[in-house]
């Protein structure tokens, strides 16, 4: 980096600097000699050319002022920048050593020091924007990790995610707080109780994610994409007025074991997904959208399919 810093500023030697100063006193006594030889006789002549000598002569001295001035503003300006990146140094160092820090407690195998890790890293990713999505992504690996016995409500490590799930909604809700375009990558985790209600979003990908207990999106906006294939909902699955953004099938092959509730979300395609069929459980799917069982032998399924659907439902 240093390199790089001197390749784009030069610095002027000693050397160079003894050169022109010594240069330009032997140009200056010479002119001295030569005037004082042509135009030393004292007729008006030589006074009016003396003079006309004398304002090219204050014209030169400015000119060479202001060449000083430059000289002064370039070494101004390279210092400035040399300042400002050493402290883009020790701020990126700084980053850096509470990042790795804060890394390292995730991997602690106490839950209150788990703990200390992800606040630390939620106040590293609030006062460093260009560092928030790489916190994000941290995080979301966090939760994708498997956790074996699977976490219960009331024990260390349930909390641990549970806390993690609660940092990434509060920061993607619109406010003062807000992270902007932010991506998670939930793909393959297991969440218990999520709650992304309100939210703001760039991406969202849950690909083959299992869902546990109420899992809650209502009012959630995706910009771009939202993935959902494979994913499986064992309790309350809310997508209320929710906007999947540009993906146009979010769900194939999506499974919903318990309540659903689409209410008038519009503009979203199940086709591929099933569900379990069971008397008592209150489900509102999209608006042109039924469930349909699939085979005699498989009574215990449904798939769901657009209103008005022509097709044989007897076969697999």
């Amino acid at each position: 980096m240093n390199n790089k810093r001197a390749d784009r500023h030069q610095v002027l030697s000693t050397t160079t600097i003894a050169v022109w100063a010594g240069g330009l006193l032997a140009l200056a006594a010479v002119v001295v000699t030569v005037l004082w030889t042509v135009l030393g006789s004292g007729q008006t002549r030589d006074t009016v050319r003396l003079d006309v000598i004398r304002t090219a002569a204050s014209i030169v001295v400015g000119t060479g002022g202001a060449a000083a001035l430059l000289l002064a503003a370039r070494r101004q300006r390279v210092t400035e920048i040399d300042v400002r990146q050493r402290d883009l140094d020790a701020t990126e160092r700084r980053v850096t050593e509470l990042y790795g820090r804060a890394a390292d407690q995730l991997g602690s195998d106490k839950a209150p020091v788990r703990l200390a890790g992800l606040y630390g890293l939620e106040r590293l990713a609030q006062e460093n924007p260009a560092h928030r999505q790489t916190i994000v992504d941290l995080f979301c690996a966090y939760l994708r990790m498997p956790a074996r016995p699977l976490p219960r409500r009331g024990d260390e490590e349930a909390e641990v995610r549970g806390a993690a799930q609660d940092i990434l909604a509060r920061h993607l809700r619109p406010g003062d707080r807000f992270w902007p375009d932010t991506d998670l990558n939930l793909t393959g985790a297991t969440l218990t109780g999520l709650v992304l209600t309100h939210c703001e979003l760039r991406s969202i990908r849950c690909a083959g994610t299992t869902f546990i207990g109420p899992t809650t999106f209502r009012g959630t906006a995706v910009a771009e994409t939202a993935d959902f294939r494979d994913a499986r909902f064992v309790g309350l699955a809310d997508f209320r007025r929710v906007d999947f953004g540009a993906e146009p099938k979010p769900f194939r092959g999506s499974v919903f074991e318990g309540e659903v509730d689409f209410g008038t979300t519009t503009s979203v395609s199940l086709a591929g997904a099933r569900t379990r069929t069971a008397r008592g459980l209150r489900r509102k799917w999209p608006a042109g959208w039924v469930e349909r069982e699939v085979a005699e032998r498989q009574r215990s399924w449904a798939t769901l399919e657009p209103v008005g659907d022509q097709r044989n439902h007897t076969g697999d």
